[in-house]
């Protein structure tokens, strides 16, 4: 018979005995309205020496919980030998306090053949202490195809460390027991992580012919033992799957919860919210908590924070801190400050370290640094890393560079890079170099970036491309300019067409300088503005010129100004170049020095010479020496 496996149950019915541990035997079920007859005839067979019914009646008397009306009958049918009586009569015994007693009728029934007496007989030696005599009992309990001897086996087996306990829990989930079924999963989980971290890890090839095995259970009948769907091709995490959901369609609250959690990541999350909602329903204080976040993540915050609410009172800490950030958010500090401490009044350090984030907020930093210390000493990297930086600002080096260290060894990518800049400011290449690989290894964009201009610095080009890509490629503007002027050292002369005309194609160099341009670098957008005047396409130039420019590039600027005066306003040409001269640009000063020349505005014209001459470079200095002269000439003639 299937049962749910959780609960103890009569023996071939559905019903539930009182909670005593132990199993009834032997009483059929009928519907209400006929159980006072029936009790009336049982009674009356009993009482006529009917063995059959003394035993019957006993068991639906002890399922009522009338102990005193149950025993006399259970004790006259035990004493004829009844077997389900005997195993009943220890049930009663065992509800009463008499552990001892109640363990020689079940000896007596579990002899004479009772799977549930014999599962009971085990619990009692397990209880005990006597881990022998109950691993002999649950086994024949077990072998009888008993399904809650059968997990307890497991159970005990499993507290052992024994092989052979996945087995008998999987014995016990495939006929319906739900917390066998939540357990095993677990265990099949918990391989295939373990796999996970070693394909990750490279590590050797597991021994040919073993993976996948399930040998036989003894005693279990011809053949063996339980089928494992491990065995017949199946990855532990799809089969850990499939009995979450047995588990969670039997009722059980927390395999509805890692089958959420499962579907979530898949990007179910339709049916992730459904089983979330069951499990959060029957007390699942981290189903809620999930619950919420895919409502947050949906847009509805108001549910959202419903969902949080009632896990952080049933003592989530993850729910309260959601709930502190949500009250933040909407620029209600105190109540933010309330939840984070509720957070983490529940064990909870996240709260520790974001009471530091919103004292930091506030400018109340001698706090912050209490709360961030409170978070770091419980091995919280990101509050190591934040009082680091915290104590930087403070100008405190010595005291930030152990938590940054701190931090960093725990694995915070943040702290790496921090630890990368803190050797860079002192001088330490090297040092800060191993910090900036970490960082990046991780997948820190600015740190890619720091190892790429490390690379070029050394002439490694190959691998400083590889890390401008990485860096690039997560949104580094720097990183794409550069990685295009690598680029662009290689393009080759553009291809001539066969009339002579130039041939102009986009290549990868200017997909990335437009990238970096587009996200406001200066530099990229006069290298486009020069690439857009290259190929005639004088409007496109003067947008990406008049950018820089206004942005603050000299060269923009200067750029600009050549634009405009081929386009005949020489103007606003002189309100840019005066602008990039200004800026410290020597040909912009020489250009300005030419114009005033020209329209005879002598001293003007001299004084830009004389600031050309001083900005350079050396050929613009010089033809600004003759211009001057020459102006200085004229002026005293």
């Amino acid at each position: 018979m299937d049962v749910m496996g959780d609960k103890a149950t009569l023996f071939e019915t559905g019903r539930f005995v009182q909670p005593s541990g132990e199993e009834a035997e032997a009483v059929p079920d009928v519907d209400e309205t006929g159980e006072a007859a029936e009790e009336v005839r049982l009674r009356l067979a009993a009482d006529a020496g009917d063995v059959e019914a003394a035993s019957v009646l006993g068991a639906l008397l002890l399922r009522r919980a009338d102990l005193d009306g149950a025993e006399p009958h259970l004790r006259a049918a035990t004493a004829a030998g009844d077997r389900a009586a005997a195993n009943n009569l220890g049930v009663l015994l065992h509800q009463r306090g008499y552990a001892d007693e109640a363990a020689g009728w079940w000896r007596i029934a579990a002899v004479a053949g009772s799977a549930a007496a014999a599962h009971a007989l085990g619990r009692h030696h397990r209880e005990r202490g006597d881990e022998p005599a109950a691993e002999y009992w649950l086994r024949q309990s077990a072998e009888q195809g008993h399904v809650l001897g059968a997990y307890a086996l497991a159970d005990l087996l499993e507290h052992r460390g024994d092989d052979g306990a996945e087995q008998w829990m999987r014995v016990a989930a495939e006929r319906g027991h739900r917390e066998a079924a939540y357990r095993l999963a677990r265990a099949l989980d918990r391989r295939a992580a373990e796999r996970g971290a070693l394909e990750r890890g490279a590590v050797e090839d597991a021994e040919p012919g073993r993976a996948g095995r399930t040998p036989g259970t003894p005693g279990a009948g011809p053949g063996a033992g339980p089928r494992s769907a491990t065995g017949l091709g199946v990855p532990p995490a799809e089969e850990a799957e499939q009995w979450y959901r047995q588990a969670a369609a039997r009722g059980h609250r927390r395999a509805a919860l890692h089958l959420g959690a499962i579907l979530e990541r898949r990007g179910e999350l339709k049916e992730a919210g459904r089983w979330y909602l069951t499990s959060a329903k029957d007390g699942e204080a981290r189903a809620a908590c999930a619950l919420g976040f895919l409502l947050r993540d949906a847009g509805d915050t108001e549910n959202a924070a419903v969902w949080w609410l009632r896990a952080a009172q049933d003592g989530d800490g993850n729910a309260a801190n959601a709930l502190g950030a949500l009250h933040a958010e909407r620029g209600q500090p105190q109540t933010a400050e309330r939840w984070y401490r509720a957070a983490l009044d529940a064990g909870d350090v996240n709260g520790a370290y974001n009471l530091g984030l919103l004292c930091a907020e506030q400018g109340r930093t001698t706090q912050a640094e209490q709360w961030y210390r409170h978070a770091a000493y419980a091995g919280h990297r990101e509050a190591a890393n934040a009082l680091a930086i915290l104590l930087l600002q403070g100008g405190d080096t010595t005291g930030a560079e152990p938590w940054f260290s701190k931090a960093a060894e725990a694995g915070s990518v943040d702290a790496a890079f921090n630890l990368g800049i803190l050797y860079a400011g002192r001088g330490e290449d090297a040092a800060a170099l191993r910090w900036y690989e970490r960082a990046a290894a991780a997948g820190h964009t600015e740190a890619a970036l720091q190892v790429g201009i490390a690379c070029l610095r050394d002439g490694d080009e190959q691998d400083a491309e590889l890390h401008l890509r990485c860096a690039a490629g997560g949104g580094s503007a720097e990183a794409a300019y550069r990685l295009a002027t690598v680029l662009d050292a290689r393009r080759p002369r553009p291809s001539a067409h066969e009339l002579g005309e130039v041939v102009h194609e986009k290549t990868e160099c200017e997909e990335w300088y437009e990238r970096a341009a587009s996200q406001g670098h200066r530099r990229a957008q006069v290298r486009v503005g020069m690439l857009a005047a290259a190929r005639g396409d004088v409007v496109e130039a003067a947008r990406w010129y008049r950018l820089a420019a206004e942005a603050g590039s000299r060269n923009g600027a200067f750029n600009l100004g050549l634009l405009l005066v081929r386009e005949g306003s020489e103007p606003e040409a002189v309100v840019w170049w005066t602008r990039a001269a200004q800026e410290g640009h020597g040909r912009a000063a020489l250009r300005l020095a030419l114009v005033y020349a020209r329209r005879g505005e002598l001293d003007e014209g001299q004084r830009w010479a004389d600031r050309a001459v001083t900005l350079g470079p050396a050929e613009v200095a010089e033809r600004a020496a003759r211009l001057r002269d020459a102006l200085r000439q004229e002026l005293t003639a």
